[in-house]
């Protein structure tokens, strides 16, 4: 039996392009995650130049792991900083280290018990209905970062105030972005949001809100600040480090999940299958354990690249590997890195106005294609509970534990989906009255 391919892209998954090719899609990708990944070190306290190359170490083992069937970047996960930050206080890396060896290892629990227990489930768990909300979730959740990064300067670091430059260079961005996609022909055509970048910062330069001295500082070549265990430090055991952070390997779990959704319907797949929801976990965790024995933090697949392969129609997997390879690379390039540091936040935020925007709507085109029927009631109570508590982040907090809107409105449209009837009680009546 022949292999799918979809001849509705421009390349699909095993599609290679060629070398010149290669590069500028890879580097479009690489700067369409930088900002995020190198956020949660600067954030926690850690070195950028190894999140970079955690991040894109992880990506190559994740793509082995999963057989080279699924285009995924992963970066830096935002849902440990606040434990991290604790944790940074009390043990310094090497609790952190240890934390983020156990969320790989709850991984890979999870994936070890889904090759026994079978994936047949997910298709009953995740029908349409449930599927396209968290679809639209994923996207619009960012919106308010997005939103943030084009409106507010940082003047100290816990206060940000709003600045009208930054929002003209933010929708400037975002206007030659949208040119880019709308107008431009042939293989230039393919990189709008590098072009919108390039755009966004030649401008940024023009309003005065590009700082150059990490530029200037850096050295060509820069070692990353890798920490080992047992060559830079010697470990000992931390068990409420283990304990703060395995059990939110559960939320990026449900998130990453989440991920892999979007990737099945944006390239006519069902990834749960083949390769596997247990070889796509067992790639994020041992992506994670990676991190935690080179002095990175825990790692997740990232909306910002699945909205790139959303916008261009570029979904292969070599391009990504390409990133991955970049970043490795970039993470001894000093001045390289140093460069992609300085991009300001109002240019990120004008692209990802874009790129959730186009996550989102991808969510909207499953219940679309699905003809999920909003005139049933049941489907608009698990749309409607699912859309509000997501996108309001309507986070639980257990103990020490913060549970993300998006993993909660998850859960509850799962269980909504098993729980409720196919009809309300009065759209029956009316079936029979008719």
């Amino acid at each position: 039996m022949a292999e799918f391919h979809d001849d509705s892209v421009v390349l699909d998954i095993h599609d290679r392009p060629s070398l010149g090719h290669w590069f500028g899609l890879s580097i479009q990708h690489l700067f369409a995650m930088f900002g995020s990944t190198v956020l949660v070190p600067i954030l926690v306290g850690l070195d950028p130049s190894i999140a970079l190359f955690s991040s894109g170490v992880g990506t190559l083992i994740y793509i082995l792991i999963t057989r080279g069937k699924i285009p995924a970047y992963m970066g830096s996960s935002f849902s440990f900083i606040v434990v991290m930050q604790s944790l940074m206080k009390t043990t310094g890396y090497p609790g952190i280290a240890q934390g983020t060896v156990a969320v790989g290892v709850v991984y890979l629990i999870v994936a070890l018990i889904v090759n026994f227990a079978g994936s047949a489930w997910i298709d009953k768990a995740l029908p349409p209905i449930v599927v396209g909300p968290i679809v639209m979730v994923i996207g619009l959740s960012l919106a308010g970062t997005a939103a943030t990064d084009a409106t507010m300067r940082a003047v100290s670091a816990t206060k940000s105030v709003y600045d009208l430059k930054y929002f003209a260079v933010a929708l400037i961005t975002l206007a030659a972005t949208i040119v880019y996609n709308m107008y431009l022909k042939k293989f230039i055509s393919l990189l709008p949001i590098l072009l919108g970048l390039i755009t966004g910062y030649i401008v940024a330069l023009l309003f005065g809100v590009v700082d150059f001295t990490p530029v200037t500082q850096a050295a060509w070549f820069s070692l990353p600040d890798f920490q080992i265990p047992f060559v830079t430090y010697h470990p000992q055991f931390y068990w409420g480090a283990v304990l703060s952070m395995a059990p939110i390997a559960f939320v990026t779990m449900t998130e990453h999940m989440g991920h892999i959704m979007v990737l099945n319907e944006m390239t006519h797949r069902n990834f749960f299958k083949d390769p596997g929801l247990n070889h796509t976990l067992a790639g994020d965790g041992t992506a994670s354990i990676i991190a935690g024995f080179v002095g990175g933090p825990p790692v997740t697949s990232y909306g910002e690249n699945i909205g790139v392969m959303a916008m261009t129609k570029v979904h292969s997997v070599y391009v990504l590997a390409g990133a991955g390879m970049f970043a490795v690379l970039f993470a001894f390039i000093g001045k390289l890195s140093a460069l992609i540091r300085t991009i300001p936040s109002p240019v990120i935020g004008g692209i990802s106005f874009l790129l959730f925007g186009v996550i989102a709507s991808n969510g909207l085109k499953v219940l679309i294609d699905n003809k999920v029927d909003f005139g049933l009631k049941r489907n608009l109570m698990i749309g409607s509970t699912i859309l509000v508590i997501g996108i309001g982040n309507a986070s639980l907090q257990v103990g020490g534990y913060t549970f993300s809107g998006l993993a909660i409105a998850t859960v509850l449209g799962i269980l909504m989906n098993f729980i409720l009837p196919k009809h309300a009680a009065n759209e029956e009546a009316n079936g029979d009255a008719k």
